[in-house]
């Protein structure tokens, strides 16, 4: 397996990972008054969570070789990606389904996409291009979710969504000269030193301390979640293509959809089963699988016959 492939099995994991996070986020956020809080107080734990693991890995010495044009990009990561873009995402949480907020962020791939081109210069095949017209057909099918809403929470979702895509162009970037680890630990460093800014400015302070144990171990639990979401994603970010690993993303989706209809409105997602499997067939074609199988079966087996 190439290094590629790892990057494509990683955004698989992460994908699995943003499923549930996006469901889970959204009760998690109920027992906070505000969301700029509960946004903070999450990431301030996911930060604590990866520096024990930089402190483990012993990447803390990598820090010291860092340029300070890396700093820079870091830096931005952590406004754009850490802070800014969580503030927006989470108070659209607090004003629309999980369901929507979720295929919402799942058009980051079209994001991607778009900038990927000028500034990171990757280029497609027709496979991955079919793939990519496979996940868009997939997520605006109609039946996926329910109604949209194009109210303030779609607005805030998708102005969040843009900036995780601008972010993640400059991630890549930086993942050239910086390990996945430390861009992992700096976005949310960072993000949660801009974040904690905020709150003060804005007299929220003081709720940062969880005042029961539901909102502490809500608060550890989604932070896990996030730690856990950071450090597969810049692996694979670094791996693999930047437009290849956003679109694989998109299969959290119907994760959360399936959640969402089990322990929400308690009816099964018959409606995600198709769209699910076009995004299944998005992924084969994306990340060149089947362009493999192509050749390696019928292509061999048209040779055989000629």
């Amino acid at each position: 397996m190439n290094i590629e492939q790892k990057g494509i099995k990683m955004a698989l994991l992460t994908a699995l990972i943003s499923g549930f996070a996006v469901f889970i986020n959204k009760f998690a956020i109920t027992n906070w008054a505000s969301s700029s809080v509960f946004a903070t107080s999450r990431n301030i734990i996911t930060a604590i969570f990866l520096i024990a693991f930089l402190v483990s890995l012993k990447k803390f010495a990598e820090l010291k070789n860092i340029s300070r044009a890396n700093w820079i990009k870091l830096a931005l990561i952590g406004l754009i990606g850490g802070s800014i873009a969580f503030l927006m995402f989470f108070k659209a949480l607090t004003l629309m389904s999980s369901t929507e907020a979720a295929l919402i962020h799942k058009t980051l791939f079209l994001w991607v996409a778009l900038f990927s081109y000028p500034f990171l210069k990757e280029r497609l095949n027709l496979w991955q291009f079919a793939g990519l017209a496979l996940f868009a057909s997939a997520i605006f099918m109609p039946g996926i979710t329910g109604t949209w809403t194009f109210g303030s929470g779609f607005w805030l979702a998708l102005g969040a969504t843009i900036l995780w895509s601008a972010e993640n162009i400059i991630a890549k970037i930086t993942l050239k000269e910086v390990s996945p680890t430390v861009v992992a630990w700096a976005r949310m460093f960072f993000g949660s030193m801009f974040l904690a800014v905020f709150v003060i400015a804005t007299g929220e302070a003081r709720a940062l301390v969880p005042s029961s144990l539901a909102q502490a171990g809500w608060m550890i639990f989604s932070g896990a979640i996030l730690f856990g979401y950071v450090t597969t994603w810049y692996y694979a970010l670094k791996h693999s293509p930047a437009t290849v690993v956003s679109s694989i993303l998109v299969i959290a989706a119907p994760i959360t959809v399936f959640l969402n209809s089990i322990f929400v409105t308690h009816t099964f997602p018959t409606r995600t089963i198709v769209p699910a499997i076009i995004m299944v067939l998005g992924i084969l074609f994306i990340s060149k699988q089947f362009e493999h199988l192509y050749s390696k079966y019928i292509k061999r087996r048209e040779s055989a016959y000629s």
